[in-house]
């Protein structure tokens, strides 16, 4: 064993430092469901910047030091408070925030978020069935991005007015009637952020038939 150890020590160095990195500095997380919809899709797999936000002691949720401030829009992976399964979902209300959900519409303090250039898809489902989509650009607070309703699904559509809490953040799915976010799991406090997602490292059509997705190669995240 002692030999054996001797003669491989610069691979085990090679894989503990490797591990050290995935654990503090950066990881990657695969897209297993379609609760990201129309940004993320089944079979992407997101880089993930673990030190946007926090330096952590490795395995642990044990905050070292605050590095920066999650902003609202950011696409983030994180720990659900409810069952500690990782989730990976859009921030859209921040400490002090007042956010609320009428019929789909999305309210932040109170302002109402504006719904652009909105567009029928086929939303694929389980079986290889499709469900009627709708796909629009989302402009709340400054910010946009693509967000997806299915009007034939049941869903929560309204909720709120709601403050969110001190060290706590919101968190909603882009596609909104197929995403178990802080609608169901409540808010995420800061120690339970794991990172930033910001760019599609690869993608394959896992729904279908495991293609490659090589137009989303190294696709931003936004």
């Amino acid at each position: 064993m002692k030999t054996w150890l001797r003669n491989n020590r610069g691979f085990i160095l090679f894989m503990c430092l490797f591990g050290l990195f995935r654990l503090a500095i950066a990881d990657w997380n695969p897209i297993p469901s379609g609760s990201m919809r129309p940004t993320l899709l089944e079979g992407d797999v997101v880089l993930v910047d673990r030190l946007a936000y926090n330096f952590k002691l490795p395995l642990t949720d044990v905050i070292l030091a605050q590095l920066g401030t999650p902003q609202r829009g950011d696409v983030v992976t994180f720990t659900s408070p409810k069952d500690g399964v990782r989730l990976i979902k859009r921030l859209v209300a921040v400490p002090g925030n007042v956010i609320e959900m009428r019929n789909e519409k999305l309210y932040l303090n109170g302002e109402p978020a504006q719904y652009l250039a909105a567009f029928n898809v086929a939303e694929p489902t389980e079986g290889g069935a499709t469900t009627p989509a709708i796909q629009m650009r989302e402009m709340l607070a400054g910010g946009g991005h693509m967000v997806q309703v299915m009007p034939d699904v049941m869903a929560l559509r309204s909720f709120g007015p709601m403050q969110v809490l001190q060290d706590h953040y919101f968190f909603l799915g882009d596609n909104r009637d197929n995403s178990a976010d802080s609608r169901f799991i409540g808010m995420v406090p800061r120690h339970l952020l794991i990172g930033r997602a910001h760019r599609v490292l690869v993608s394959a059509d896992i729904k279908r038939n495991w293609m490659p997705r090589w137009d989303r190669t190294l696709e931003r995240i936004y």
